[in-house]
């Protein structure tokens, strides 16, 4: 077909622009170690909106298999053969970090569900592309610190994974324990497919703490506490939120039963007081994956990747004033876009970015819960 006039062909060229769709590459840990956090996720990602602003959305998800060469191998897929707008993921913090340089020099936006502050701090040229929705490790650090001076707890030993999100939890619950008199009397680590922790167990028991911190997520986090029961430790348990779904209680049963933990308001969403401010949203996002997948079946882990979906929902509207899906100046439109999102609630809590935050939770976002009866008790 030939056009008579440049101005023709132009005016053709901007109208199928305009009906040109959105591409979310979503990248998730759905199988190996932390498949418990990254099946949730998935299964978030398939409730989110099919349009934003008028503009179709496509979601193109990839399974990582826990693995950070596999995410970075699939972030590149989905930016060079998908040409996504943004990106989603990773599940976990290793793979997250390898991703950065990647979604960087493509200049595309990504959304971690990833918990480490080291995703978006200190803020530089890479990480102004990045940002994610769980909550920080300082946070979640100090509200743990918090709980446990208050218990009377002088004497901590801590187990982490040895990956950065172990390392990032004892530097950041480290910083916490200072600022509450607390005495890290022992510091191990151990290995996301481990089957055994018998020697950093016996370590542990030696040094006699009052209580014991496990920094893991998913599934693998109940083996050192089902060891330290094994061997008859009578302190105070305490897990970070890297635990908060049912697969944990499942796998660690009645070894797990007294742990307290950090966690977003979501995991006890139907036991918040009216008043607070996050209870509408975060039952909202209860309300709608139970009935999808089930009555129990709300994990917060899915909730992170629901808070990427609002943050997407709040800002894209806001880009596609600006450009047009699927070009460069659009992914940077909706970057600018993210960075400006003001007092928006999420599942977790209420999101408000600026350059220097590409978190934007403050402790609206936490609560303190404690196992009893296999289920989920919010701690006033």
């Amino acid at each position: 077909m030939k056009f008579r006039t440049p101005l023709l062909f132009a005016a053709l060229c901007a109208a199928l622009a305009a009906h040109a769709d959105i591409n979310v590459g979503v990248t998730v840990s759905a199988t190996g170690p932390a498949a418990s956090l990254g099946i949730p996720e998935k299964n978030t990602v398939a409730l989110m909106p099919k349009t934003i602003g008028g503009q179709k959305i496509n979601y193109i998800v990839l399974d990582d298999a826990s693995d950070t060469t596999a995410a970075v191998a699939n972030t590149r897929k989905l930016i060079t053969e998908s040409k996504v707008d943004v990106v989603l993921g990773s599940t976990v913090t290793p793979n997250s970090l390898a991703m950065i340089d990647v979604v960087s020099e493509a200049r595309t936006p990504m959304i971690s569900m990833a918990a480490s502050a080291r995703i978006v701090e200190p803020m530089d040229d890479k990480r102004k592309w990045v940002f994610k929705t769980p909550q920080n490790d300082i946070m979640m650090s100090l509200a743990i610190a918090d709980h446990m001076a208050q218990a009377g707890i002088k004497t901590v030993g801590f187990i982490g994974f040895s990956d950065a999100y172990g390392e990032g939890w004892y530097q950041e619950f480290a910083k916490a324990a200072a600022l509450k008199h607390l005495q890290i009397v022992a510091n191990e680590r151990y290995g996301r497919s481990d089957t055994s922790v018998t020697g950093q167990t016996l370590k542990l028991i030696a040094a006699k703490p009052d209580a014991v911190l496990v920094a893991g997520s998913g599934t693998p986090a109940a083996l050192p506490q089902k060891a330290l029961k094994e061997r008859g430790y009578a302190g105070k348990l305490y897990q970070t939120h890297g635990v908060a779904n049912a697969d944990f209680l499942r796998v660690g049963g009645k070894d797990v039963e007294g742990t307290l933990l950090p966690a977003g308001p979501v995991l006890v969403a139907d036991q918040l007081p009216a008043a607070n401010p996050i209870k509408k949203s975060a039952t909202a996002y209860v309300a709608a994956y139970e009935a999808a997948y089930g009555k129990g079946s709300v994990s917060t882990f899915g909730a992170h990747a629901w808070d990427a979906g609002v943050l997407m929902t709040t800002a894209i509207p806001v880009a596609l004033k600006k450009a047009q899906p699927g070009t460069p100046e659009f992914r940077a439109a909706l970057r600018d876009a993210l960075e400006q999102v003001k007092e928006v609630p999420g599942a977790h809590g209420i999101f408000t970015m600026s350059p220097t935050d590409h978190l934007g939770l403050d402790q609206r976002a936490r609560v303190m819960v404690r196992i009893e009866s296999g289920a989920w008790k919010y701690l006033p």
